[in-house]
């Protein structure tokens, strides 16, 4: 049963497998229209989503829900380290029971880099008929080399206290939050880590968009995609962009999930 109380634009907490989510909504409930639900990167948040989910809410005319997982924002931490298939375990044990929470009828998953992933993940091995499609921002099915490289770069940032800095206005948890994510993708076993066989499962419609310039996976990342991926795949490469669409290109992003999820509920 529903057991989160749909109150727009008002920080709450919600409660799944005994651990306090920080969870936010916007525009009309599950009840009123479909639900745009939003899965954020390794580093992200609620709060990093930054002004997006508003101006997703009143371009589509739908519901966004958005929450930090288990050791971002203001959420309970996590215990570390993370195991090296956390996107998974997350696809199978949290993402169905937010759904269920939120009593969606009609849903589209909406994830960016390892939201993105887990958003993929969920929709390739469940079977779920509420939800209708995917928009994948920036998604990772294999590690690159010139990913890893990135993700170094940034653990050398954190560590001089710069990157820390930054996040520490974000995170509660700062350290279980950036140390949760790169550890696992910096473990050496973790280059093997791949889940393109989930991609053979999909069943709804996907938009896929990258920047041109994603410092942290190449094209290749949508090409494989949308060579596996049984259903349509809208490929939408952005230039002067890198990893942060609804970041680095505001209006393109939001016109392009804007047609997408009108296209998929008017179906």
């Amino acid at each position: 049963m529903p057991h989160y109380a749909w109150r727009p634009e008002i920080q709450q907490s919600l409660h799944i497998n005994g651990v306090a989510l920080e969870a936010q909504c916007w525009g009309p409930s599950p009840a009123q229209a479909p639900t745009l639900v939003l899965l954020h990167e390794g580093l992200g948040c609620v709060a990093l989503w930054r002004d997006f989910p508003q101006k997703l809410a009143a371009a589509t005319g739908y519901g966004v829900f958005a929450w930090s997982r288990a050791g971002y924002g203001s959420s309970d931490a996590c215990a570390l380290p993370r195991p090296l298939d956390y996107m998974s375990r997350e696809a199978a044990d949290v993402v169905p029971e937010v759904l269920d929470a939120l009593g969606v009828a009609r849903c589209g998953l909406i994830g960016h880099s390892d939201g993105a992933s887990i958003a993929a993940l969920y929709a390739g091995t469940h079977a779920d008929q509420r939800l209708r499609g995917l928009v994948l921002m920036a998604p990772h099915f294999f590690a690159e080399p010139m990913g890893l490289a990135a993700i170094a770069e940034a653990k050398l940032a954190f560590d001089s206290g710069e990157l820390r800095t930054r996040l520490s206005k974000y995170h509660r948890h700062v350290d279980v939050a950036f140390r949760g994510w790169n550890g696992a993708w910096l473990d050496p076993a973790f280059a093997r880590w791949n889940i393109e066989a989930a991609t053979d499962s999909i069943a709804v419609p996907v938009l896929a968009i990258q920047g041109v310039e994603d410092q942290y996976g190449t094209r290749a990342q949508l090409d494989r995609l949308a060579a596996r991926c049984p259903v349509p795949v809208e490929l939408a490469l952005l230039a002067s962009c890198r990893h942060t669409p609804f970041l680095d290109q505001p209006e393109a992003t939001l016109a392009l999930v804007r047609d997408f999820t009108a296209r998929l509920f008017r179906a």
